[in-house]
């Protein structure tokens, strides 16, 4: 340990990441947004340290092969705030989440754990409310959550209720979805309108009002899913829900996993007007902005369509588009095709545009 170190200033000679990571000596906001700051840590720090071949897939669920089954395991906390917002709350977001992380992975979801860390003054028909919202939302989804924790911290020390919750689910026989599995060719669904549940938030923390109100589009894809893998699993090469970091995060991850190059047709992409519209008025992109209810499909082009055809027949995928492709060229990047008929680089941010939005 050098003599700074001793000082209580932390040595980084030993570390193999690159900046920006050790300019910082403290967690900031941006190391939870999903973008290169979180990465870094992942990468840099929580890998080296845990390394096994189940992390390594570094997918939304781990793949995990027990008594002859295959199963996908993840887990998930969730800090948002305000928790309670148009289209749900922080109950319907804790379940959710896992069912999706689940569900993209190519597994059938089926238990949920769920811990809840509360402040101590927290009123506790808001915790009752929460409660419900989580029971409704396991039934709808056709999990069960059996097991759970409760803790409780000093006041001022939390922020009310925190949640953290964990999943397990069947794997399907003969589907084989990953984030290292995208190919050159693959065309890049999706499942329905971008950045709803980020600017939901936002639109009720800034009192932002439009003539339509922003809800969230926290919802269960299990279902959907299902029916999409039912039909031409094999077709299907990777799925992401795009949360954090919103859709952009997601291509860079899938191109960076992968190997390959991404391109999305920026027109094509669907926004709500009033997503867009309180976009622009907060100086956002919604390609950045979080989603709690959307898929991101790489699929075979010949299956595209079809695909197309099945989400678009489901109450959660009506308004699903074909925004782009799997390349060759530029790996490991995202690439915008822009309405004027340039090209942009999409890049990971450093952290998150909006912070505790899940």
């Amino acid at each position: 340990m050098s003599d700074d170190s001793k000082a209580g200033v932390p040595d980084f000679s030993g570390w193999s990441c690159p900046l920006p990571l050790v300019g910082y000596p403290s967690i900031v906001m941006g190391h939870g947004g999903g973008g290169k700051l979180g990465n870094e840590l992942v990468e840099h720090l929580f890998l080296p340290a845990f390394r096994n071949p189940e992390l390594e897939n570094l997918g939304d669920a781990a793949v995990l092969e027990l008594g002859g089954s295959r199963l996908a395991m993840s887990t998930d906390s969730f800090v948002v705030q305000p928790l309670f917002f148009p289209g749900g709350s922080i109950g319907e977001l804790a379940v959710n989440g896992t069912v999706n992380d689940l569900a993209v992975s190519g597994a059938e979801p089926r238990f949920l754990s769920a811990s809840f860390i509360l402040e101590e003054g927290f009123p506790l028909a808001q915790l009752a409310a929460i409660v419900e919202a989580m029971a409704r939302a396991a039934a709808a989804a056709g999990v069960k959550i059996v097991t759970g924790d409760t803790k409780v911290v000093e006041r001022g020390h939390g922020d009310g209720c925190y949640i953290n919750t964990a999943g397990v689910g069947l794997l399907r026989p003969g589907i084989q979805v990953g984030p290292n599995r995208a190919r050159v060719g693959d065309a890049i669904l999706v499942s329905g309108t971008i950045g709803d549940h980020g600017m939901a938030i936002m639109s009720v923390r800034e009192g932002l009002e439009f003539e339509s109100q922003i809800r969230s589009d926290c919802a269960a894809l299990n279902g959907m899913i299902a029916k999409v893998l039912a039909a031409v699993g094999a077709s299907v090469h990777a799925m992401r829900d795009p949360t954090r970091g919103g859709l952009a995060s997601t291509l860079n991850e899938i191109a960076q996993a992968s190997g390959v190059g991404m391109e999305i047709d920026e027109p094509s992409l669907p926004v709500r007007p009033e997503v867009q519209s309180a976009c622009e008025l907060l100086g956002l992109d919604p390609v950045y902005v979080a989603n709690e209810g959307k898929a991101v499909f790489f699929v075979a082009p010949q299956a595209a369509d079809e695909i197309l055809a099945i989400l678009r027949a489901h109450p959660l995928g009506t308004d699903a588009a074909r925004i782009g492709c799997v390349t060759a060229e530029h790996k490991r990047m995202l690439v915008a095709r822009t309405a004027m008929g340039a090209n942009r680089v999409i890049p990971v941010q450093i952290g998150e545009q909006l912070p505790r939005i899940c």
